[in-house]
């Protein structure tokens, strides 16, 4: 882990004057500048849909860096809503804030955004591992029997879901999400959705990461389709170390698993408010983040 003296001050939330009242998801503070957002990654960290009092140091900027490699990694495969991450460069009234900004903030398109989570999965895990014990099938897609916890499948599916604002989202059948986008974006959103978990789960194994599943959103442009939001960071997806993957059984992640474990330990019931976090349990996340990127990019996270 960097050491502290290069570690970045920890931001919970936002609040820039001179820009309008920011909207606020689980992580993000966004801020609507007319013809384009402003997207600010705060180092929240949320579990069992509460968010936790206690900032994760470098969250927000491995989040911005990893969506930052990814957009041009697949930059080919798709176009997205990037406009760009230098504040001296972003619209006059955002620039007084550099130093909170920089290094976790990516200027946008102002997008339409589709009403559903397009998650597609290359590993049974997670509510998909539910849906398969009851059902044999997950959205609606029937998969062989007798898979086990974490099997890879016999090919990547794709299974949308919901985007609810509180609580979960809902896991839906294809046919639902038709009627939801319609039929012809839905079949599109499908297909590229498939086409970026191939190509980057190719990077990740050889980078030694399984990408077991990952959930991306789209958004309409000028009539375009675009990727937007995060994308393929550890808190949109599962990563798992390829060298420790022992189907059977839940998987080791680069995620906030740690904080989930800590939490399950001290018996929370899991409503708010949040427990506070032990420093060890805050350094061990903000260890996971890092090592993600790290071992995604090959490159060093800074804070300059």
């Amino acid at each position: 882990m960097p050491s502290s003296a290069s570690t970045p001050q920890t931001v919970s939330e936002t609040a820039l004057p001179g820009l309008p009242t920011p909207h606020r998801g689980k992580v993000r503070d966004l801020y609507d500048l007319g013809d384009s957002m402003l997207l600010v990654t705060t180092d929240r960290l949320s579990a069992f849909d509460v968010v936790l009092p206690d900032p994760v140091p470098w969250k927000g900027h491995v989040l911005t860096a990893l969506s930052l490699f990814w957009f041009d990694f697949l930059a080919a495969t798709t176009p997205n809503h990037l406009l760009g991450t230098d504040v001296a460069r972003m619209p006059e009234a955002v620039r007084p804030h550099a130093e909170v900004l920089q290094g976790r903030t990516l200027w946008v398109k102002k997008a339409r955004v589709f009403p559903a989570e397009c998650v597609v999965r290359g590993y049974l895990s997670g509510s998909g591992w539910k849906e398969y014990r009851a059902t044999g099938a997950i959205c609606g897609v029937r998969l062989p029997a007798g898979l086990r916890e974490s099997d890879r499948l016999p090919e990547p599916i794709f299974t949308p879901s919901t985007k609810a604002t509180v609580g979960h989202d809902q896991n839906i059948s294809f046919s639902e999400m038709e009627r939801r986008v319609g039929a012809a974006d839905a079949g599109k959103l499908r297909d590229l959705s498939l086409a970026v978990y191939r190509r980057a789960a190719e990077h990740a194994l050889t980078r030694g990461i399984i990408l077991a599943d990952t959930k991306f959103e789209w958004g309409l442009h000028e009539g375009r389709l675009i990727l937007v939001d995060e994308v393929l960071t550890p808190d949109s997806s599962r990563f798992w170390p390829l060298d420790r993957y022992a189907p059977g059984g839940a998987q080791p992640s680069y995620d906030k698993q740690f904080v989930r474990d800590y939490l399950e330990s001290i018996s929370w019931n899991k409503q708010p408010p949040a427990p506070a976090l032990p420093a060890h349990v805050l350094e061990g996340t903000s260890r996971k983040y890092l090592e993600a990127y790290r071992q995604l990019t090959g490159r060093e996270l800074t804070s300059a």
